[in-house]
């Protein structure tokens, strides 16, 4: 029978045999839609429980004699040969694949540390030249005098460019 059935037959609301079959932990049977299916001796059981509940008893104090035990399987503990060789072979890939990522990784570093050590080596190179160059700027600016510079030489204020619009300089108005 079904829980509409059940409800029914005992008097009661669906609702409340369910709640009784959840509270309670009595092992009933269901379809494949998951709603229960009672047998004959699941509904003694809840007649059991609506007669304590009826002699005054609360729900959690409630005994129900004859539960069903729980249906199961148990798992065999000798393990399928293909399944361990699957997971030996498994675990082989992770370890070559974490020592690849780790070699990748290493590689990077060192790349990373020679491109580091060339721009250094550049770095110093440019601060050698600078110096050089400024000697020399400031050994010549000693050695000239003022009315005697050229043109070059002198620096003048530059003029300061109009912003153009962007729809002039791309339609050319």
């Amino acid at each position: 029978m079904n829980t509409s059935a059940v409800a029914k037959l005992l008097g009661v609301s669906p609702s409340t045999v369910q709640r009784w079959v959840k509270q309670l932990e009595l092992r009933t049977e269901r379809n494949e839609l998951g709603h229960y299916l009672f047998t004959d001796e699941d509904i003694d059981l809840l007649r059991q429980v609506q007669d304590q509940l009826n002699k005054g008893m609360i729900l959690q104090e409630v005994t129900v004699k004859g539960k069903k035990a729980r249906k199961g399987t148990i798992q065999n503990d000798q393990a399928n040969p293909a399944m361990e060789k699957i997971l030996l072979k498994l675990s082989e890939l992770e370890q070559r694949m974490n020592g690849k990522a780790d070699d990748v990784v290493s590689y990077q570093l060192l790349q990373h540390r020679r491109e580091i050590e060339e721009l250094q080596k550049e770095n110093e190179q440019l601060n050698k030249r600078i110096e050089i160059l400024e000697t020399k700027l400031g050994a010549k600016n000693r050695n000239i005098p003022a009315d005697t510079l050229l043109v070059f030489d002198q620096e003048k204020p530059r003029k300061k460019l109009k912003k153009k619009n962007i729809f002039t300089m791309l339609f050319g108005f």
